[in-house]
């Protein structure tokens, strides 16, 4: 199959902007999805311009959107490719209707942007691996001396234990490290320790006969099992409780596995692989983890270093990780890193990591219509970090000039549409509310504060005084 088939079979998901944030929702194959700002909304925006329940997404072919009919209604940022790099965007706005979108459009839900996308493709899918071998992104020395290692480790049957800090990558190398092995053919499980309640761990881990505990209705092997021949990443491996530690120091000596609710063992052929953010060895010393568990684990151990210590990855991995967003997005032209945006992105600390890149090239990915990812599509924090601390305490803007006159250009078209669509809304409203601004900025669900900047900003006429109350 060719590359863009394997692209255009990958599931939808949809990518989530509020503020600085950046998430993803996957989308079931078929049913519908609530949008809101309430509780029970499966995709859940805390803004205050959004309804409690403003709209579902109805999943299907074709994918659709039905606005519920909140006061400010949906706004739609449908996405047309042009033969040149930039994009053209039309927007246009639904209260209590229905609307197609396609791949790459945008929503927009008060402040937040919520984007039709597919989901990530393993690489090897895509035939950017040789060999059957993946190829991480290392260009520091120390990461080239970690994954040579983990490469002739991976060949043996030594139980492995990754360190690092959260985001750093330690998913990727176990991942890595199963494709190198001669498991490769076997699958790969990975269970992430620190979500699950203790009785969840258990039966996710060691599986559970019928009747073991109340909804049992049916026998189910656990992951020991399910990755027989595999291997399993048992990630944050440190937030084990220590019953569960009992069990697998049990597993890991017998290599075999009691099912909750079951006498019997099961033999298994697992290459455990273990990863955790902790100072693991600090936690031996103070009781909190088990000392032999921990030398079981440890047959060999990989130390990650954290992002901000290998900054010569910094480029390169942006550059990977805006490619793999753009292609969710079905665009045609990846955009460019401009000079001052990788300034940024290098003059950052990174407390997330590489996951923490990764989230914030798929933003700028969305926010970038133009030619060249400049500081204006970066997370505030980061398009401050190469500012000198003179200017950002006069709110002086990181980005030069020629850089804010190209973003104009190319974002100039969808911030028009929008003013526009705004405009529009504001002056139905006074309409409706025979201009008195409390009740029109209630329509709009806006503070009347906010209503009057926004009437100065467009300039129009201010409505005379219906009574002291509208001074």
């Amino acid at each position: 199959m060719s590359s863009e088939r394997v692209r255009q079979s990958a599931p939808l998901e949809l990518l989530v902007l509020h503020g600085d944030g950046c998430w993803t929702v996957a989308l079931p194959d078929a049913g519908s999805l609530s949008i809101g700002r309430g509780e029970g909304c499966a995709v859940r925006i805390t803004d205050p311009f959004i309804s409690r329940c403003h709209a579902l997404l109805h999943i299907g072919s074709p994918l659709v959107i039905e606005d519920l009919g909140g006061a400010n209604g949906t706004t739609i940022c449908e996405r047309t490719t042009t033969p040149q790099l930039d994009e053209t965007v039309s927007a246009r706005r639904i209260v209590s209707r229905r609307a197609e979108l396609s791949v790459g459009d945008t929503l927009l839900f008060g402040e937040a942007r919520v984007v039709v996308r597919r989901s990530a493709i393993d690489p090897r899918e895509l035939g950017r691996d040789t060999g059957g071998t993946a190829a991480p992104v290392h260009r520091d020395a120390a990461m080239e001396a970690l994954h040579a290692q983990a490469e002739l480790v991976a060949a043996s049957t030594l139980p492995i234990l990754i360190l690092g800090e959260t985001g750093v990558g330690k998913e990727v190398l176990a991942r890595a490290i199963h494709r190198w092995s001669p498991r490769a053919r076997g699958s790969f499980h990975a269970v992430n320790c620190a979500t699950l309640d203790d009785a969840l761990l258990a039966s996710e881990l060691f599986g559970h006969d019928k009747g073991a505990f109340t909804g049992a209705i049916a026998a189910r092997a656990g992951l020991f099992e399910s990755a027989n021949g595999g291997t399993l990443l048992l990630d944050e491996i440190g937030e084990l409780p220590p019953e569960t530690q009992a069990k697998l120091l049990r597993v890991l000596e017998e290599r075999a596995v009691i099912r909750l609710g079951a006498s019997r063992p099961r033999p298994i052929d697992v290459r455990f692989i273990a990863a955790t953010h902790r100072n693991i060895e600090a936690d031996c010393a103070a009781g909190r983890f088990r000392q032999d568990l921990y030398f079981r684990l440890s047959g060999v151990s990989l130390d990650i270093p954290p992002l901000r210590a290998r900054p010569i990855e910094i480029e390169p991995l942006a550059r990977e990780f805006l490619t793999s967003a753009c292609h969710q997005l079905e665009r045609g032209a990846v955009p460019s890193l401009s000079g001052p945006a990788l300034d940024c992105l290098r003059a950052y600390a990174w407390p997330g990591n590489v996951r923490e890149l990764r989230n914030v090239m798929e933003r700028a990915a969305v926010l970038c219509r133009g030619g060249a990812v400049g500081p204006e599509h970066l997370p505030r924090a980061i398009a401050q970090a190469h500012v000198p601390p003179a200017a950002q305490a006069s709110g002086v803007a990181a980005t030069p000039e020629p850089e804010r006159a190209h973003v104009a250009g190319a974002t100039g078209g969808l911030r028009s549409e929008i003013r526009s669509l705004e405009r529009e809304r504001i002056i139905e409203a006074l309409e409706r509310s025979g201009g008195v601004q409390t009740e029109a900025a209630k329509l709009l669900g806006m503070p009347r504060r906010t209503l009057i900047a926004r009437i100065e900003a467009y300039g129009l006429p201010r409505p005379r005084k219906r009574d002291n109350s509208e001074a």
